[in-house]
């Protein structure tokens, strides 16, 4: 390894030590984490661009500014119109906003016909599974607003949030219309020898991960049997943003998803050079980096056809637990944070304990038993 890449190596190994601390540390960073994480990627972008990786460009390019512009604005077609994340987080929050006294007639019936220990699971189970439908963008929106609504104080509003995005995460694995990761590797593994189609997914990973959204539901009742314990029930209010409001929190998921495509690329020295080359009980472990990093990017590095069926699996579980840990890890996180006003630190207060526990019970069952010869 050349000079060159040991200062490029290093380089972004301090930024992704500075993206995955500071946030925790300066408020005001945690305060305006879409720029930080923006500022970050650009010059985890820029360094890349001295690194020579064969085969591989690395740095800016007219390809990467192009995907960074249209990607928010642009994730599927339909009936031949583009359809993004930003679209949907504009369009839902102008729909909530119109219809809001009827929204506000229709949840205050609920919370005062179903008990909320009903509610809480229900919510986490069930938006976990749809996600693989509606897509984890559409279903964090949902999320956001029902827990907006709920009559409860902050603790159980944020513990809530943070084991359904864990639901979403993972039940939008199910399908390659479920999020980005999810259609990156059903592309990448169409051909020989899987032949991956729309059911891949729910054939290799539906035994984990529908047990596991059903004990993310459990979960979320008994921390909320915890936290909401004492409290006084508050009001049932769904809020009405100003248009404003609703403006700039499109904007801001706009300019947090350019920063995950900047640091994703950015940091791809790093991956391609390391991370793609580790054996799989290495490489999932290796893969909570992708708290901080965008799964789907780490999946197009990692995933190939020459790998065996396990590593892929445990990849991919790898990726999609490790994201729901930290706000930057998964599009549902940054949206229920936006919207929720959730800080680094609180969400990881909750994040990572979940995230560690389900890590180290998927290592149990995906790596153990071949280590001790019974697979």
């Amino acid at each position: 390894m050349g000079q060159v890449d040991v200062f490029v190596n290093t380089g972004l190994l301090i930024i992704f030590i500075l993206v995955l601390v500071l946030p925790f540390r300066v408020k005001i960073i945690e305060r305006n984490l879409e720029l930080f994480l923006f500022l970050c990627g650009t010059a985890a972008l820029t360094l890349s661009g001295f690194a020579a990786i064969p085969g591989e460009t690395t740095g800016w390019s007219a390809r990467i500014v192009l995907e960074s512009l249209t990607i928010p604005l642009n994730i599927a077609t339909i009936a031949g119109i583009p359809v993004g994340i930003v679209q949907i987080v504009l369009i839902v929050g102008i729909v909530i906003y119109l219809f809001h006294p009827q929204l506000q007639d229709a949840f205050t019936r609920l919370i005062e016909t179903v008990p909320l220990t009903v509610i809480v699971p229900s919510v986490i189970i069930i938006l976990g599974f749809v996600s693989s439908i509606i897509s984890a963008i559409l279903a964090a929106i949902i999320l956001v607003e029902i827990v907006n609504a709920l009559p409860v104080g902050r603790r159980s509003k944020i513990e809530l949030a943070v084991v359904a995005c864990f639901s979403i995460g993972l039940g939008a694995g199910l399908t390659p219309i479920g999020e980005p990761l999810s259609t990156i590797v059903v592309s990448k593994l169409s051909g020989e020898p899987y032949h991956a189609g729309f059911g891949f997914l729910l054939q290799n990973l539906g035994l984990y991960i529908v047990p596991s959204v059903f004990g993310l539901g459990i979960v979320g009742l008994v921390l909320f049997r915890r936290s909401h314990t004492g409290d006084t029930l508050l009001e049932c209010i769904i809020e009405r943003e100003k248009l404003a409001d609703i403006v700039v929190r499109a904007g801001k998921v706009y300019l947090f998803i350019m920063a995950l495509i900047f640091l994703g690329e950015g940091f791809k020295p790093l991956i391609l050079g390391y991370i793609a080359m580790i054996p799989g009980a290495g490489l999932y472990w290796i893969n909570i980096i992708s708290a901080v990093l965008d799964n789907a990017t780490l999946a197009a590095a990692e995933i190939s056809p020459a790998l065996s069926l396990q590593q892929i699996v445990g990849a991919l579980m790898g990726l999609m637990i490790a994201g729901g840990m930290l706000i930057p890890g998964n599009i549902p996180n940054i949206i229920a944070a936006g919207k929720l006003e959730i800080t680094s630190a609180e969400w990881a207060r909750t994040g990572i304990p979940i995230g560690l526990a389900l890590m180290v019970l998927f290592f149990g069952i995906l790596f153990v038993p071949p280590i001790l010869g019974f697979a």
